[in-house]
Order: structure tokens, then C-alpha cells, then sequence
């Protein structure tokens, strides 16, 4: 046998051998032998259900095991809103797993979207959230609002409060509601340390007036505005000053 035919032989022998191989690769024979049965989904499922990423993988396992691509059940399943990091790998002989982590929600945006702990943002999914803060303001400033929230919250959560509201205004203008009711302006400049003397005063100030604080005026360079209240019976005492706490 010459050479030429010798070669002809071996191109033959490798076509046999790799046409089924690609054929299966490829999803054109053996997903009746070999076919894709089992999806095992491992998440919190707070904001994404299962059911979406079984919708989500669903085009790309009919094909049978081995002509599964990962990247692309990877890639599908990246663009359900919420999704974080993504796992996917294959099991022998009839199972794909799928490991996925949300991005964690941490306030409302308007009506229709809310805001992730990373700064991103999101359509509200259509399942029950928990009650978290809302934020206001410019868009490109979330991380500063994201950083405020964490910072006040954790100054007023001394005294039993929460923080459900956060503003910045398009003056630069900071403001915060809280969960009894209380107004509160801090206003543009040194809001971390008005906020915590404010804070800190707090549980004294209510203590000793015996009433409720429906609005306080952090922009003082030695005290705070207040305005008392109870119920629907608001006390405006206008420029009247707490003097701040060292």
C-alpha cells in the first residue's frame, strides 16, 4: 500500500471514530441514550425562584448530556434579575447542578426597583420582600447614600430606632425618616457627627421632655431644633435648641 492510500486509510479510520463522537457532542444522536434527567438548583431564593432557572435552563439540556454546554446554561441563567455568581457543572450520567448566590437587596428605589448592598440596580421582583428602607436621591450616588444608611443606622440603632428613609437632595442636602416618625434634617455638611450626637442625645432628650420628637434640625453648630409632639397634637417650638453632648 502506498502512501496515499495509507493516508486515505487513516482519514477514514479518524472520521469514523470522531464523526460520532462530534455527532454526540452535538447533540444530533445519542440524547435518548444519554439524556440530561435531573436539574439540581442550590440557592437562598429570596429574590430569584427556582422556577425561573429551570425556565432559564430549560432550551439548553434537550440535547442530551453530553452536548450540554455550560457557558451557555451559565450565560442564561446570569441574566435573571438578582442573580449573582453562578456554578454550573455536569454529573455523571444524567445530572446538571447549578450553585447560584443573589446579590443582597438592601433598599427600595421608587415604586419599581430596588437597590442591591453592591450599589446596583433592580426591577422589585414579583415575590414579597422584606421591609426595607427606601432611598432617595441622584442615581450616581447611591454608593454615598448605601454608606450613609449603614453609618446612621448603626448610630440610632443604639436607642431601638430604625432607619427607613434616606434622602439627598439635588443640593446635596441630607435627610432621614425613622421608624416612629421622626424627621430628621442633617443638612450637607459633617453628616456623620451630627448624626451621632444626635443619636447619642436622643434617649436623654425624650427621656426628659416626656413628649414625642416628630422633627428634629441637625444644622446647628451647637444643638438641634426640635419639634415636639403627640398623635396628630404637634408643639412646633421654632429655633429652640438642645445643646449638643460632648
Amino acid at each position: 500500500m502506498n502512501l496515499a492510500l495509507r493516508s486515505l486509510a487513516w482519514t477514514l479510520a479518524i472520521c469514523m471514530i470522531a464523526l460520532p463522537l462530534i455527532a454526540v457532542l452535538n447533540g444530533w444522536i445519542g440524547n435518548e441514550r444519554w439524556p440530561m434527567r435531573r436539574l439540581a438548583v442550590t440557592a437562598d431564593f429570596e429574590m430569584v425562584s427556582e422556577q425561573a432557572v429551570r425556565d432559564a435552563v430549560q432550551p439548553y439540556v434537550g440535547k442530551g448530556f453530553f452536548a450540554v454546554e455550560l457557558s451557555k446554561v451559565r450565560a442564561a441563567v446570569a441574566k435573571i434579575a438578582w442573580v449573582d455568581q453562578i456554578e454550573v457543572r455536569k454529573r455523571w450520567p444524567d445530572r446538571l447542578e447549578i450553585v447560584l448566590t443573589e446579590h443582597a437587596p438592601i433598599a427600595h428605589w421608587g415604586d419599581k426597583q430596588m437597590v442591591s448592598e453592591s450599589g446596583q440596580f433592580y426591577l422589585a421582583p414579583p415575590v414579597t420582600v422584606p421591609s426595607m428602607p427606601t432611598f432617595e436621591g441622584p442615581q450616581d450616588r447611591i454608593h454615598e447614600l448605601i454608606e450613609f444608611y449603614i453609618y446612621s443606622s448603626s448610630q440610632f440603632a443604639l436607642s431601638g430606632r430604625d432607619v427607613k428613609v434616606v434622602r439627598l437632595s439635588i443640593r446635596g442636602g441630607w435627610s432621614l425618616s425613622l421608624d416612629n416618625g421622626l424627621e430628621i434634617e442633617v443638612g450637607r455638611d459633617n453628616k456623620n457627627e451630627r448624626v451621632r450626637r444626635f443619636a447619642k442625645s436622643l434617649p436623654k432628650i425624650s427621656a426628659a421632655a416626656g413628649l414625642k420628637i416628630v422633627r428634629a434640625d441637625l444644622r446647628y453648630t451647637n444643638g438641634f431644633a426640635i419639634a415636639w409632639g403627640q398623635a396628630a397634637d404637634i408643639q412646633t417650638t421654632t429655633g429652640q435648641k438642645v445643646q449638643k453632648s460632648s
